[in-house]
């Protein structure tokens, strides 16, 4: 059983903290996201797990194991990075077996350990290209395949789809989740793609500025988001979220005289004259005819559309609500002309609303 436990985990530089006393167990077998923005932390967390940085404080085990001293190849981890780091003279084969030839392994035990490798990343017809005679998704599988021949107890990843282009991405995307499935070793994975992080994670941890702000499965950060930083970096498009003002408890005054009621998840919990953000996503305001009919509490809107997004199967409509651009999304979409007014369905029961001042959420 391979669990990693980050119990209270420092890392500093000078008088800079980097990371700020992180706690975070990830189960045996557990395929694990962080993400964040630039500068959160979380490239210097994964290289802390891999021993590739010294930590300041608190305790990093791995199998149960305290690894906080030990050196990367006594950790029994592998690491994949953006940037490949094949040998250029080396054929897909010799990269592949590299590590264990370094470590002297019988050649019986490489050469089997290359094929499985191999025959799990689709590289067969590959072994005796060199790096410069393939693709930059064919030199990703290369890199993972290196990781694979070694047998870890963790993968480590540090942002390996990067330097891919957007059609490459979702293909490796796709790959990396079968690697999971066919092998089952614990993954920890970062990225500051958010898009990566929900297609990818069991878990995705969320960080910013050296903190983590939430642990949860993709669905629990997209619905519930803690605070107004998870609700705008989760989700594509990012949470709409206006300005108001609750009045009576049972109402949220907004802008130019427009008002909604409180949302049931939050009822109870508002006083009146507090300060508050609400929060909906595109998928919560769809034009009537255009939308998902489900039930529960809803608010029409009759509002004027100002710029369009086609994507196909659907479009995404900008708008303003209370003098604040907002994103809805149509279903089944038709050409709709800037300036054009519909009336819209929101759907009351899946809105949130966070406090003002804290940004936090407010929920029952």
């Amino acid at each position: 059983m391979t669990e990693v436990t980050l119990s209270n985990v420092v890392k500093r530089y000078g008088k800079h903290q980097a990371v700020h006393g992180i706690d975070l167990g990830i189960a045996d077998g557990e395929f694990v996201v962080l993400v964040g923005p630039s500068g959160c932390g979380k490239s210097t967390t994964l290289r802390m797990i891999a021993g590739l940085e010294d930590i300041s404080g608190g305790e990093i085990s791995i199998g149960g194991r305290v690894v906080n001293d030990l050196p990367p190849r006594e950790r029994n981890i592998s690491m994949v990075f953006q940037n490949y780091a094949l040998y250029p003279h080396m054929t897909v084969r010799e990269n592949l077996g590299f590590s264990l030839s370094i470590a002297k392994k019988p050649v019986a035990e490489i050469e089997s350990a290359v094929r499985q490798a191999a025959e799990i990343l689709g590289l067969d017809e590959l072994m005796e290209r060199k790096p410069a005679e393939l693709s930059g998704g064919q030199r990703q599988r290369v890199a993972m395949g290196r990781a694979i021949v070694r047998h870890p107890d963790v993968f480590l990843f540090d942002e390996p789809l990067s330097n891919l282009d957007a059609k490459l991405r979702t293909q490796m995307r796709v790959e990396i989740k079968k690697l999971h499935q066919k092998v089952g070793n614990t993954i920890i994975y970062v990225t500051h793609d958010q898009v990566e992080a929900m297609t990818l994670a069991d878990r995705i941890v969320l960080m910013r500025d050296g903190h983590i702000v939430q642990v949860g499965t993709p669905l629990e950060l997209f619905n519930k988001p803690v605070d107004t930083f998870v609700a705008t970096f989760i989700g594509s498009p990012p949470m709409n979220l206006i300005n108001g003002t609750v009045m009576g408890a049972e109402v949220i005054q907004l802008a130019d005289g427009v008002s909604v009621p409180v949302p049931s998840s939050a009822r109870g919990l508002v006083t009146d004259g507090q300060k508050v953000h609400f929060g909906f996503r595109a998928d919560n305001l769809m034009p009537e005819g255009h939308s998902v009919q489900e039930e529960g509490e809803k608010a029409s809107l009759d509002l004027s559309v100002t710029l369009t997004e086609p994507l196909g199967t659907e479009t995404l409509l900008f708008t303003e609500i209370a003098g604040t651009e907002v994103q809805a999304k149509m279903l089944n979409p038709r050409p709709v002309r800037p300036g054009e007014k519909l009336t819209f369905q929101l759907m009351l029961d899946k809105c949130h609303v966070f406090d003002a001042a804290s940004s936090n959420a407010i929920r029952s």
